[in-house]
């Protein structure tokens, strides 16, 4: 199913939902060009009329592939499993299967969208104390969580796509100086998982669009 043309993903060095898919492309080596969408610049380049065709809902990240343009996260990384299932990061076993996509929904729909940018911007004074409140409610839920599912990563000893969500939500937390310490099953999977080479280059630190002065 490769197209003639590389993949495009648009995206912004830190989101961490643009991450997440940086992270599967990197692992299932798929090579890919960035067309940056920078959401601070411009009153947000997410908002105007030109990025609109690409993603109604004027988020990113959106990735233009095999003919077609996802939006989504989770969607996107569930069609490059289903179109490119090597490596595999949904496990083969129903139930671990499920457990995945438990966590990555716990992260993805219950935590990272009430600290998201275009929700921090009506919190005035308050975006601090909101994101942090918002993050270590959803961490205190996953923390137990992982402790039943760990091994060295989210589940067991295989990277899934409940890794991916983990990796940046954690940068997150740490950008918003929620205190860690009462997470230590969360912080081992994640230092972990930073020792991986397509998490590295993944990161925010090292996009083409990342100002120098967070350049890694």
């Amino acid at each position: 199913m490769a197209a003639s043309k590389k993949p495009v993903l648009y995206t912004y060095f830190r989101s961490s939902c643009s991450w997440r898919v940086r992270i599967a492309l990197a692992l299932k080596g798929i090579a890919y060009d960035q067309s940056p969408v920078n959401l601070m610049k411009d009153g947000g380049q997410q908002l105007t009329s030109e990025f609109q065709t690409v993603n109604p809902m004027q988020q990113v990240p959106a990735l233009k592939i095999d003919g077609i343009i996802l939006s989504q996260s989770l969607a996107i990384i569930e069609y490059l499993e289903e179109t490119r299932p090597n490596p595999r990061l949904l496990p083969e076993d129903p139930k671990k299967r499920a457990q995945v996509r438990m966590i990555a929904e716990h992260i993805a729909s219950g935590i990272q969208p009430l600290q998201n940018l275009s929700v921090l911007q009506q919190m005035g004074e308050k975006k601090l104390e909101w994101a942090q409140q918002c993050i270590s409610h959803g961490f205190k839920a996953l923390e137990q969580i992982l402790k039943e599912t760990a091994g060295r990563y989210c589940i067991g000893n295989e990277v899934t796509v409940a890794d991916l969500c983990l990796v940046p939500q954690v940068y997150n937390a740490e950008r918003f100086k929620v205190d860690l310490t009462a997470y230590p099953t969360i912080c081992r999977i994640n230092k972990a998982l930073l020792e991986l080479e397509e998490f590295r280059i993944s990161h925010p630190s090292c996009q083409p669009d990342t100002p120098s002065e967070l350049r890694a």
